[in-house]
């Protein structure tokens, strides 16, 4: 299994803002117009836009328009995606790295 840290860490940033998660955790809920999202914050659209932005570029949000309407909702694809590589990346199977790596000699007797 090839493991693609360099895209899971452009997720892992994408969320590491506190207004990006809680558009996450509004979205989980369904599909979100942009005026329903904007009620939830003490920001401006421009800011929300950015946001979206950010979320839409790396894949963990949709959006489609509807006139001049922008609805947004999860990429559940994506999600499930780094929620794998995260539970991957903590649990020890098979395929974890430190198996295909020498191993320490510091704890071999000499």
């Amino acid at each position: 299994m090839v493991v693609n840290y360099e895209e899971n860490t452009k997720l892992i940033k994408a969320l590491s803002d506190v207004n990006r998660l809680k558009i996450i955790d509004i979205l989980s809920c369904g599909e979100k117009c942009a005026c329903d999202l904007l009620e939830e914050f003490d920001f401006t659209q421009p800011t929300l836009s950015h946001h979206m932005k950010v979320l839409m570029e790396c894949k963990l949000v949709n959006c489609r328009k509807e006139g001049l309407w922008s609805y947004y909702s999860l990429n559940r694809m994506y999600c499930d995606r780094l929620i794998l590589f995260l539970m991957n990346l903590v649990t020890d199977t098979e395929e974890c790295i430190c198996k295909s790596q020498s191993s320490c000699k510091c704890s071999e007797k000499e």
